[in-house]
């Protein structure tokens, strides 16, 4: 799907790449395609992960965010150059500063120039020298206004102001957010453009003087300022618009002298039609293989690792902007451990199975019988699809994610299905504040609910012990189930009784076994695919991408955090960063009781009723798994 064969001869020996996950097997991939040897670093909880796996050397770190103990690695390993890739310290000055003095080589812009368009502040002068155009300052707009960190990305530190009363907790929120996330505190006012489009741009720089860009891309659907899906190129803009953003997107990096791969966001305003300029990111991003995919260089595929190497070692890179076309259209889901439906709140846990569409480009890090932690990043893997025109991208991706499923953990890869299926984004009508606006119903559990039922009754009725499934004898509840037919053999599912001919279920658990938990049948005239784990007290199926469990009560008891009797239960394992109330305190409905982190999130624990508060059961700090009671009150009627 993309080449790398552009150099003759390895232009590195060894590259460290310090960061794990599915990035670190990015750039592995193509260093492998370039002849050179990759070293992995790793904490104790990634020993046995896939990145480590991949690479031909590796060495342990206490922290991916210890600078010294990664540059120590790599002089450790022989490592020539560094690629940071994305998150971690891929930003950070003083790392690449560090990487220099150790005689390596930084894959990446000048340590002067992440500082300078690492400061949304700083930027936004650097911005205006370089006649391009920026969102209007805070006290020059009104209501609503938008509270940002002025430095680092990523949506972290951003709060929506619209009225006077909410500005100090949102400048708050923002600043506490944006000292853990960044380690500065300093904030940005900022006009709130209602609805907007995000708009970003792919530069390249190299020590020569060139600067030339890839094109755009299209990054509106959002859900809490992060990206979801992302497209190249953006649908909705027009010529000039287009020409607006790339020449300001170049110009921007010819005023900075900049080198490697950056990208500058813009914020399209669809009341106005105006282009404002965001921010730029100095590093490669999450979405990268989007450009990869719909940008042709003299009619061959973009490889942005490989140009990030060619950079690096100094070489000029070779590629004049009329080199540079689109070629069809390309369209990337992230795939997050997160319910999206249940306010997208992180998951953790083990997966029991897994399985990526063949159809699709998947950079992923996840395998079945892994664990998922709160420690990092919720991102677990990036699908990619391309087609000739974007309808044709939109339909491959809905296939894409119907064969994509993770069974034991919860994913938002059912929400992402019903979006690319959706009316609103075939017609390109979703802007960076759309999931906010309208809300995403949860996929029907009709169908999976009678596949289930019709897996386990067969199971219950054969004597095969060699299939992976185990019947234990349990049935789910419910109404008769609609006709299901496979193999040309019809088969009526009662639900209460789960009763079913043993000569079927013992050919239907012959199949499912060759298919190795995967089961197509077709119900009430429809056929369905979809992956099933039925075992004692346990029966999960993801059906269009969405994972449903409809394993027995005493399995899922506790599994969702919620409000009962006053209690106010942690809705995620995390670390609470602020208690705002003590035992006797009286409280109003909907009052903030105290806040909790995890995976880069902050959820607010909001008093169930007025009333007085009982119980404080954590302090600022504390560690806490899903479920814990953190509060209660006690209603004031009481």
């Amino acid at each position: 799907m993309f080449e790398s064969g552009m150099f003759e001869t390895p232009i590195f020996e060894s590259v460290l790449v310090a960061n794990r996950g599915e990035i670190a097997r990015r750039v592995f991939r193509t260093c492998r395609e370039l002849g050179i040897r990759t070293v992995a670093i790793y904490t104790a909880l990634d020993a046995d992960a896939p990145h480590v796996r991949d690479a031909d050397e590796a060495v342990e770190v206490a922290s991916y965010l210890d600078a010294d103990a990664v540059v120590a690695a790599a002089a450790e390993a022989g490592a020539e150059a560094v690629h940071p890739g994305y998150g971690f310290l891929s930003e950070r000055a003083e790392f690449a500063r560090a990487v220099a003095k150790a005689g390596l080589t930084w894959v990446g812009p000048t340590p002067e120039v992440i500082e300078q368009m690492g400061r949304k502040d700083a930027a936004r002068e650097i911005a205006v020298a370089a006649g391009v155009p920026v969102v209007p300052r805070g006290e020059d707009s009104p209501y609503p206004l938008l509270v940002k960190a002025a430095a680092g990305g990523g949506g972290k530190g951003m709060r929506i102001v619209r009225s006077p009363e909410e500005l100090d907790e949102a400048r708050a929120a923002a600043a506490r957010e944006a000292l853990s996330a960044f380690g500065d505190e300093t904030l940005l006012i900022e006009k709130y453009v209602e609805r907007g489009r995000h708009i970003e741009v792919q530069v390249f720089g190299d020590t020569h003087g060139n600067v030339i860009h890839l094109f755009e891309r299209d990054c509106s659907v959002q859900r809490r300022h992060q990206k979801v899906i992302e497209e190249a190129p953006a649908p909705t803009l027009t010529d000039e618009q287009r020409d607006l953003v790339l020449t300001s997107a170049v110009a921007l990096a010819r005023q900075v002298d900049y080198t490697g791969a950056g990208t500058v966001e813009f914020l399209l305003d669809e009341a106005s039609g105006e282009a404002y300029f965001l921010e730029m990111n100095t590093r490669l991003q999450v979405e990268h293989p989007v450009t990869e995919e719909a940008v042709r260089i003299d009619g061959a595929a973009a490889d942005l690792v490989a140009l990030q190497l060619r950079v690096a070692a100094g070489e000029p890179l070779g590629i004049a902007q009329d080199d540079v076309r689109i070629d069809g259209h390309a369209i990337e889901v992230r795939v997050y451990a997160e319910d999206a439906f249940e306010g997208f709140l992180p998951q953790a846990g083990r997966t029991s199975i897994v399985r990526w569409p063949e159809s699709a480009r998947v950079e992923h890090a996840l395998e079945s019988e892994q664990v998922v932690s709160t420690a990092y990043d919720p991102m677990l893997a990036k699908v990619i699809v391309r087609g000739a025109d974007r309808e044709e991208a939109r339909a491959a991706m809905v296939k894409a994610l119907d064969a994509t499923a993770v069974l034991g953990l919860t994913t938002n890869t059912g929400f992402l299905r019903v979006l690319a299926a959706s009316d609103a984004f075939r017609e390109a009508e979703i802007d960076t504040a759309w999931l906010d606006r309208n809300e995403v119903a949860a996929p029907d559990p009709e169908v999976p609910r009678t596949l289930v039922a019709w897996v386990s009754a067969m199971l219950s009725a054969s004597s095969d012990t060699t299939t992976p499934f185990r019947a234990d004898g349990w049935r789910l509840a419910g109404s008769p189930a609609p006709t299901v037919v496979d193999l040309d053999r019809s088969v009526t599912v009662d639900r209460p009784s789960g009763r079913v001919a043993s000569d079927v279920a013992s050919h239907l658990v012959r199949q499912l076994s060759a298919a190795d938990h995967v089961l197509v049948a077709v119900v009430d005239g429809v056929r369905h695919r979809a992956v099933i784990n039925v075992q004692p007290g346990l029966a999960e199926i993801v059906h269009q991408g969405h994972r449903f469990d409809f394993s027995p009560p005493d399995r899922v008891a506790g599994a969702a955090a919620h409000h009962s009797d006053g209690a106010v239960e942690a809705k995620m394992p995390g670390t609470v960063i602020d208690v705002r109330v003590q035992v006797g305190d009286q409280v109003e409905e909907g009052q903030v009781l105290g806040v909790m982190e995890a995976m880069k999130m902050e959820v607010s624990l909001k008093a169930p009723f007025a009333g007085t508060v009982t119980v404080v059961g954590a302090s600022a700090g504390s560690q806490v798994p899903l479920g814990s009671e953190l509060f209660v009150v006690e209603p004031t009627d009481a």
